[in-house]
């Protein structure tokens, strides 16, 4: 029978974990902002945490996971 290796190695499943780390922070990040009541407005919607940085922590894990996955 042929030996079974496993596809990833391990450094590729550590890099694979912090990029899951990093979107699930990114979209915990951007949680928040609303009103408790539905017939007022809030701008807290519009922060620079919602609008700048989880976006940024969501597309670098995103980048980071397809490294792990074509590095050799």
């Amino acid at each position: 029978m042929a030996e079974l290796r496993p596809v990833l190695e391990k450094k590729n499943v550590i890099i694979l974990a912090i990029s899951a780390l990093l979107v699930i922070i990114g979209f915990i990040l951007m949680t928040g902002g609303g009103s408790k009541d539905p017939n007022v407005f809030s701008t807290a919607i519009f922060s620079a945490r919602r609008l700048i940085i989880a976006p940024l922590f969501v597309i670098s894990g995103f980048g980071l996971a397809l490294y792990g996955i074509m590095k050799k």
